[in-house]
């Protein structure tokens, strides 16, 4: 800490006074005070237009009787996904049951939390893949389109929609949407048209990883997330692969050693993992991480969803639609029309968020309101900080939106160090990002060395604060050492590749 020495020594009444302007600037431009969800409809709220509607009444009797009753009557917003009377004695039928009181008090609350989002959600902001947001148990409701229909789930089709209440929406559907139960694993090694796939993820030991649905992640538990890749036995009967035991040969792996993260094999049918839940409409133009992180898959979106587009050859894997997006409870299940070996993608643009890890996106306020850490070595795992305190920000208004619209903010005397996620190995220039004002002037270290860049905090925005050489694919170390008191808003880096 000698580097702040003279600094500490200032007077008291300047580091008032510059405390009292900082503040007053930071805070009067982007006003501080949240703004409630406002009520856009003088209609009823939820609970009351349930109770009120005779077709509902079965589904009023569940939120009555998992308590649900008073949360559906506050502010909001919500979605509610209504089941009619219809659709919920024809799922009493289906569970060989005769009413709710046969159901016992989890599963009754498990249903209705699977039909309610804690947002509000319009058909229009609908898309193939799943809505944006979990419903409340944590799960994806998958959306598809049969003609003019908005399917959920496969099989629970709108009947009624964007009903606008006094705090969200409802839409109304024929067939109530059964809870997810079954991990990524199970739902592919149960389908019959994934047998080689599911065999291989089998004995390389994988499947462990795919069966986890949750973990202890500090002092919560964390719901893991993945996605499958699928290649079905048609493709592999295609290319001669007809067992397992022909698929391992294809890869020109030792069979003796298949468990092996250094296997031809294992790498394989990792590179068919990816690392997070990603349906179709979550797929952007970008590279994603699988299992390991150490190797990337890249992803094109245009005419059609393409997986390691090769623009000299124009060739790529697709996604068989029809047979993609199966929700699981730990991910989504994809097939693909092609075997999809190992590929190294060319380094690509990626950026990294500063709230993106885990044990801040775990947080209740996360994407909702603020936060604050006060122990720099222990609070986070992948992030390092020293100071009064650094600090978890989330705006939606009257300021320029940044990633996720949240950051990370600092104020006073102090550094941070983050340890990104692996980069594909390469030269790269460097940028910090952020939208919003106020930030110091500060110096950088990657990986503990100094760059030479100097930020330019009046300047603000987003600036080159390296460039960078990468030997490895790997994670690495970004640490901002400010130059002056002052404060920090840090939203993401992006690596640039260099030719």
């Amino acid at each position: 800490m000698k580097y702040f020495g003279f600094a500490r020594a200032h007077s008291w009444h300047q580091f008032v006074l510059l405390f009292i302007f900082l503040t007053s600037f930071l805070f009067n431009s982007c006003q501080e005070e949240p703004k409630l969800w406002e009520v856009k409809s003088t209609s009823q709220v939820a609970s009351d237009y349930i109770k009120s509607k005779p077709e509902f009444s079965e589904f009023a009797k569940l939120i009555e009787m998992t308590g649900l009753d008073p949360l559906l009557g506050i502010r909001g917003p919500f979605t509610i996904i209504l089941p009619n009377n219809d659709a919920m004695f024809a799922y009493y039928k289906e569970k060989g049951v005769n009413s709710l009181t046969d159901f016992d008090e989890a599963f009754r609350r498990k249903l209705a939390l699977n039909h309610l989002i804690t947002n509000e959600i319009a058909t229009g902001d609908m898309s193939l893949g799943a809505l944006r947001d979990t419903n409340s148990i944590g799960d994806f409701l998958v959306t598809e389109f049969q003609g003019s229909d908005i399917i959920l789930n496969r099989h629970s089709k709108i009947i009624e929609r964007d009903i606008r209440l006094a705090n969200g929406y409802a839409h109304v559907i024929d067939r109530v949407i059964e809870p997810i139960t079954k991990d990524v694993y199970s739902v592919v090694s149960e389908d019959p048209s994934f047998k080689i796939f599911a065999e291989g993820l089998k004995i390389t030991g994988i499947k462990d990883t795919l069966q986890q649905i949750s973990f202890l992640f500090g002092s919560h538990t964390s719901r893991t997330r993945f996605t499958l890749l699928a290649v079905p036995d048609t493709i592999y009967q295609k290319n001669g692969i007809t067992s397992v035991d022909d698929l391992i040969k294809w890869t020109g792996a030792n069979p003796d050693s298949i468990t092996s993260m250094n296997n031809a094999f294992y790498r394989y049918m990792e590179y068919h993992c990816m690392a997070g839940t990603y349906f179709l409409s979550d797929l952007n133009s970008q590279l994603y991480p699988i299992l390991s992180h150490d190797n990337n898959i890249l992803m094109t979106i245009d005419t059609d969803y393409k997986i390691n587009y090769l623009p000299k050859t124009k060739k790529y894997t697709a996604f068989i639609v029809p047979a993609s997006n199966t929700p699981a409870k730990n991910g989504a299940l994809h097939a693909i029309n092609g075997l999809l070996p190992v590929f190294e993608p060319a380094p690509q643009s990626v950026i990294f968020e500063t709230t993106d890890f885990q044990d801040i996106k775990q947080g209740d306020w996360f994407g909702k309101y603020y936060m604050k850490w006060n122990d720099g070595k222990n609070d986070l795992a992948k992030i390092k900080f020293d100071g009064d305190f650094l600090g978890y920000y989330y705006k939606t208004h009257d300021c320029p939106v940044a990633i996720g619209r949240d950051a990370l903010f600092m104020l006073g005397f102090w550094w941070i160090e983050i340890t990104f996620p692996k980069v594909i190995k390469g030269k790269y220039k460097i940028i910090y990002g952020s939208e919003w004002g106020g930030t110091a002037s500060f110096i950088v270290y990657v990986d503990g060395k100094i760059t030479g860049y100097a930020y330019d905090g009046p300047k603000g925005g987003n600036q080159t604060i390296a460039d960078v050489d990468f030997a490895t694919t790997s994670e690495h170390r970004i640490k901002i050492v400010p130059t002056i008191y002052g404060a920090l808003y840090w939203d993401y880096v992006e690596f640039v590749p260099v030719e």
